[in-house]
């Protein structure tokens, strides 16, 4: 134990020192022993020399309610949170059960404490898991739900806890500001059709002041979620339902254009440039009458922009239809994102590829970054299982430190090598080949997939060959706990997109122990190897053995997105003539570099954004203007 962990470390033993005194109280004396830290905190005595007598309360309460007391390696983690770090504890490791010490501490100023996570459910089912500890130590624990009426979620953040999702949180944020501009009556009816109940009889905020923030699946959220901004749009104009007609148009006329012939690609940027033919083809071609005014450079961006979703977006990858809209797939946690819209018009020119109703771009009542939203707490920490790999990101954004915390047991996780194969179909069939011989073991076997379809069409080769199994992806998001709780049962198969915040543990049946315990496949790499560590960290939970196998071929998508579209092209060949495959360190180190190519250019395009919104909102600080809100205040 190296750092800041061993000079946190004396505080355990003081914390067990206390152990014995708070067993021997009723409830009623527990509960008054956490009142009395109260009063001491609010009368302005620092946390830091409360946390002792806090986490020894936090220990024998959740010993006492949720019967689990938590481990040593749990009080540390939970101190390096107070501490404002993102600790980085292993899958299985109980994050949930760790939140509860410096969220409890945090709340004891009377300011609230909040908890960010990726969904609804989780949000929902850690806050009624953990409740009965809250609240005997009398504190009060809410959660912020979609569709919550807004006198409902004000008494959720008027608690000492509040759980909720980061996005509506974030959105939270934005109809406060909204409310506390102060408009005219005659943009009222404006606001209120953006605000629903919110402008209804309820024109309050809905939040207190940003306090202390505990974000759960801190990298998923922090990093990933960051590059889509949260947007409340304002009402549609005349000139917006023109340029839904444009944007109808252009999905219509997409498919008549050829690359090199009409348009130029640069992959790298993932750029759409019309050539001169190109331009000359779109001139020929007939218009909506609603297009007679736009002008001719607006309508080529409108083709451009539908030929670069033609190419790039693909439905149940990058998103779903649902209910007559597009919702985004996060590329890394495999998880519905609800509420988030793509910038720069992809959104919209999305719709109109599937044919439903366009959204209005332009028109933005108000908007934050998921950076920024989070920097306005006083005080921000997290918890994630891969943090390690993007702490100079979070150290440069957030100022905050990742802090590597100690499993409570050995972890037996084994790796076996790693195949490389010339081609997918060679790789898939290896992989089926893997999935019969663990079978035959009765070993539980899970299988990692980069998106919906590659899932879909891994369950179509299993069910050819007469494997039962269950696949786990965006469309099955009510019942991931379930499956996923069971994935830990002798022979059982699971098929799984990415899995970033799932947040239930993979328990193993008592024979599989014997059995050498669960197999994960890693079928290809992702754009993050965060991602792929964390499916990898589904084995070998809590001193579980396990065991994991990579899988790549090289018409992997990441070699394209890495390299390019050239040297993607010559590997492919190369692997179709010779059929290459094996324990190969070279092509191996190949696929690794073009990763970490892709995570700097996610890196460089989050850094752009953050700068861009930065500026933006200093010129409307300058103006007078609330920089978060996009009409003049």
């Amino acid at each position: 134990m190296r750092g800041r962990l061993a000079q946190w470390a004396p505080l355990i033993p003081a914390i067990g020192d206390l152990e014995p005194g708070l067993q021997a109280l009723s409830d009623y004396e527990l509960r008054k022993q956490s009142l009395s830290l109260r009063y001491r905190a609010r009368s302005g005595e620092p946390l830091n020399t409360l946390l002792v007598e806090a986490y020894a309360l936090v220990r024998e309460a959740g010993r006492r309610t949720v019967e689990m007391r938590h481990f040593d390696v749990q009080l540390l983690g939970g101190i390096a949170a107070h501490h404002n770090s993102i600790i980085e504890m292993q899958t299985g490791e109980g994050k949930t059960l760790t939140a509860t010490m410096p969220l409890y501490l945090a709340a004891l100023e009377g300011k609230g404490a909040h908890l960010a996570t990726v969904n609804d459910y989780l949000a929902q089912r850690d806050a009624d898991w953990m409740r009965p500890l809250y609240e005997a130590l009398g504190m009060t624990l809410g959660c912020i739900q979609n569709q919550q009426p807004q006198p409902v979620r004000r008494e959720q953040y008027a608690c000492d806890v509040t759980y909720g999702t980061a996005n509506e949180m974030g959105f939270d944020f934005l109809r406060d500001r909204l409310l506390k501009r102060q408009i005219s009556e005659g943009q009222r009816d404006l606001f209120g059709a953006m605000l629903g109940d919110a402008s209804r009889g309820h024109e309050e905020p809905v939040q207190r002041d940003l306090h202390f923030m505990l974000v759960d699946e801190a990298d998923s959220i922090l990093i990933d979620e960051a590059r889509t901004p949260l947007i409340i749009s304002a009402a549609p104009t005349e000139e917006e339902a023109t340029e839904a007609a444009a944007y109808y148009w252009a999905a219509e006329a997409a498919p008549n254009f050829t690359e090199h012939e009409d348009y130029d690609y640069e992959h790298k940027e993932k750029r759409i440039d019309l050539t001169l033919e190109g331009r000359r083809r779109v001139r020929g071609l007939r218009k909506h009458e609603q297009m007679d005014r736009m002008p001719l450079s607006q309508i080529y961006e409108h083709v451009e922009r539908a030929i670069k979703v033609a190419r790039e977006m693909i439905r149940d990858r990058q998103y779903v239809v649902r209910d007559g809209e597009i919702v985004i797939v996060d590329e890394f946690t495999g998880r519905l994102g609800e509420g988030r819209k793509w910038r720069d018009g992809i959104h919209q020119a999305v719709e109109a590829k599937e044919k439903v109703k366009v959204t209005f771009p332009t028109g933005q009542a108000a908007r934050v970054t998921i950076q920024d939203f989070f920097l306005r707490y006083k005080r921000l920490a997290g918890m994630t299982g891969t943090a390690s790999t993007s702490s100079s990101e979070l150290l440069k954004i957030y100022k905050t430190r990742v802090i590597p915390v100690p499993t409570n047991r050995p972890p037996i996780r084994n790796a076996l090598p790693t195949l490389v194969f010339g081609s997918s179909e060679e790789k898939w069939q290896a992989i089926i080949d893997d999935i019969h011989e663990q079978h035959q073991k009765g070993r539980p076997v899970l299988i990692g997939t980069r998106s919906i379809d590659k899932s879909v069409a891994l369950s179509q080769l299993l069910s050819t060959h007469g494997i039962k199994h269950q696949v786990l992806n965006a469309r099955q998001i009510t019942q991931e706990a379930k499956i996923i709780a069971e994935a830990g049962q002798s022979r059982r198969v699971t098929v799984a997109t990415n899995m970033a915040g799932r947040g239930t543990d993979i328990r193993l049946a008592d024979e599989v122990q014997q059995l050498g315990g669960l197999h994960v496949i890693c079928s290809e790499l992702h754009e993050a190897q965060r991602i792929d560590r964390q499916l990898i960290g589904r084995c070998g939970r809590q001193g579980d053995p396990g065991t994991y196998r990579q899988f790549f071929a090289l018409d992997d998508e990441i070699l394209l997105t890495g390299y390019g579209p050239k040297k993607s092209e010559t590997l492919k060949q190369r692997g179709q003539s010779t059929g290459i495959q094996g324990e190969l360190a070279g092509y191996v180190s190949l696929f690794q570099k073009a990763q970490r190519r892709v995570e700097r250019r996610h890196f460089r395009d989050r850094k752009i954004m953050l700068h861009h919104d930065k500026e933006r909102q200093k010129m409307q600080r300058q103006m007078g203007q609330d920089p978060y809100l996009d009409t003049p205040g």
